[in-house]
Formats: structure tokens, sequence, C-alpha cells
């Protein structure tokens, strides 16, 4: 068995290099053709038209007529490619960054003046906390509330939360957030929570119970509004699965020898309930360290991964854009990879190999 565990790992992993390199080479063959890259946008900070002249020129087009690059001299024009690294043939370029990505070296912002690797840093603190938070929340209430709704099938209870969940569901999470703002954030009605941040502005004064009290309160709006529609999906899985086994033969045999509903549901049905959930559970985990809502993080302005990405693109920062998805691919492939031996490890009547496992 572990013999077969190892060689699958080994499998997977290998197969993990050519779905990387797809990903990033696609990417790479797509920006060749954007026009507005960061040496057009620099030729045009120099002739001073600045940002408005950059989207002027990005909806007339780019490539080898783009107009940026007129009225400047060939020296200069040089300069600013050896400074991006656009000197080099586009085959080169895509090599050099494959051997960086190898040594996990995500290069430098064009921008920020900063490491990939220290912008990813510097703006986990806020994706963690939306996205854990939420995580946790969803979890904790919807499972609890799916066997809930499982155990009283067609009860008013489960008309009822089924109503509220798909509600809560339709509603988007900007939408919502907005709502909340002005409702509570001093919009129009109530000031009682705050409107932007994760801190407030005298937080190195507070005591430490203050500043916990002061951190959950700025996240009561954002995590109300990211959370609400996760709801229902994590809900009606867990509502149908139990359903699914509450409905089998070894159940009817089990209140047949006169268990009761209790034991017949957590020592019976729970486990194998759960696969669904398992499955999911390590994905869920970790993108909650890496979740980052551009929306979301806008209404409330918190600087997290979602606006990085958001602004990276915007802005042509391409070392951001690529370093940063190549690092959520890698994580992503290594999740999909942990749910799979978290299936296995719940039901051991998968097997590893070319007959299961996958």
């Amino acid at each position: 068995m572990q013999g077969q565990m190892w060689s699958y790992i080994l499998k997977r992993v290998l197969l993990m290099i050519p779905t990387l390199l797809g990903v990033l080479t696609l990417t790479f063959a797509v920006v060749q053709f954007v026009p507005g890259g960061p040496v057009e946008q620099m030729l045009l900070e120099l002739k001073g038209k600045g940002d408005a002249a950059v989207s002027g020129a990005e909806s007339s087009g780019g490539g080898s007529t783009y107009r940026g690059r007129q009225g400047i001299d060939a020296e200069r024009l040089a300069e600013v490619k050896a400074l991006y690294g656009f000197d080099k043939p586009p085959l080169e370029r895509y090599f050099m960054m494959l051997k960086r990505f190898a040594q996990f070296d995500l290069g430098q912002s064009y921008y920020q003046h900063q490491s990939v690797w220290q912008l990813v840093v510097s703006k986990l603190p806020v994706s963690i906390s939306i996205g854990l938070w939420t995580f946790f929340l969803t979890y904790l209430v919807s499972i609890p509330l799916g066997i809930a709704k499982a155990v009283r099938d067609g009860s008013r209870f489960d008309a009822v939360t089924s109503t509220m969940i798909l509600v809560g569901y339709a509603i988007p999470g900007f939408v919502l957030g907005v709502l909340l703002l002005v409702i509570f954030g001093g919009g129009s009605f109530l000031q009682i929570f705050p409107l932007r941040g994760l801190t407030s502005d005298n937080w190195n004064d507070l005591t430490l119970m203050g500043k916990v009290m002061d951190y959950l309160w700025h996240l009561v709006l954002p995590i109300t509004a990211s959370v609400l529609g996760s709801f229902a999906v994590v809900t009606m899985l867990t509502k149908n699965s139990f359903l699914e086994e509450i409905r089998k033969q070894y159940v009817l045999t089990a209140r047949a020898k006169g268990l009761t509903e209790k034991q017949v549901l957590w020592k019976h049905v729970f486990r194998n309930a759960l696969l669904p959930l398992v499955t999911g559970f390590p994905a869920a985990f970790i993108g909650a360290f890496f979740t980052g809502s551009l929306l979301i993080e806008t209404l409330f302005s918190l600087d997290g991964l979602g606006l990085l990405s958001y602004e990276s693109v915007m802005r042509r920062d391409y070392p951001v854009v690529f370093g940063t998805l190549y690092l959520f691919t890698l994580i992503g492939l290594f999740t999909k990879l942990i749910s799979d031996l978290c299936y296995v490890y719940v039901d051991p009547r998968i097997q590893f190999g070319a007959g299961g496992g996958s």
C-alpha cells in the first residue's frame, strides 16, 4: 500500500510539470499580442502624456505601429527596452522566465520596486483575514445546518432555511456589501461599523484586547458580504450527501438491529456522507490563504491579493502577473493532489493505482 501511494504521488507530481508549462506558455503567448505594455507606457510617460494617453493608445491598438513610440529616438527606446528586458527575443525571455521559476525566483515588479515574493507576502494578511474567516464560518454553519436539513427533510424548517440560503446566494457579495455600508456604515442610517480597512488609525495605542476587538469589528461587514453566498453550496451539498446515505440499505439494517437514530447518524452515516466534503476541504482551506476578492477589497478599501492581481494586469506589470500565476497554479495542483489523498484516507475502498485514487 505504501509503495502504491508513493508511486501514485510521484506520477501526479510529474504530471504537474506539463500542466504548469501549458498554463505559463499559453499566458506568455497571449501577452505578446496585448497592446500598451510597460515599454509603451514608459515611453508615453517620457513624452509627458501620462496615463490618459495610455488609455487612448490601448483603445486604438498596439504592436509595431504603436503610437506611443513616435517621437522617441532609437537610443532612448533601446534603453527603455533594456530596462524591462524587452531587448531580448520572446523565446529567450520565455526560457529565462522558466529558469527563474524553477529556482522559485518570481522576479521584480516593474513599478513597485519590490520582489513579487515581497508583494505577495505583504498582501497576504488581508486576504488571509477575509479567506480564513469566510472558510471557517461557512463550514461551521453549513455542515450542521445541512445535517439538520437532511434529518428534517421536507419539514417547515427545511423549506424556510432553503429559502433563506438561496436568497442569500442570489445576492451578489458586492451588492450586499454596498447595502451593509449604507445601513450600518454611516451611509444613510446607522454608523455602527467602520467603513474601511482592517484596523483603526489608533491601532498602535490600543491594548491587546482592544486590538483584537478593533480587528474583529472591522471584519464584520466584509466577512458578512463575503460569506453569505458561500452558505448555499456547502449546505445543500451536505444535505444531499446525508440524504443519499440515509436512504441506503445499510441504514435500514442498522435501524432494524435496534440502533437509535443518533447512533445510526453519527456512527454509520456521518463518515460516508462526508466524502464529497472531504474532497473539497483541502482546496477550500488552502485557497483561503490566497483568496482575493477584488470587489470586496475595493469596496471596503482592503489592500489584498485581489487588488494586486487587478492592478498588475491593468498596468501590465508582467513579473507580478506571471509570478502570481505560477505560484497560484502550483498551489492549486498540489491542493488537488492533497484532496485525492484525503479521499483515499477517508474511504479505504478507494485504491491507488490505475483503478482508483484519482
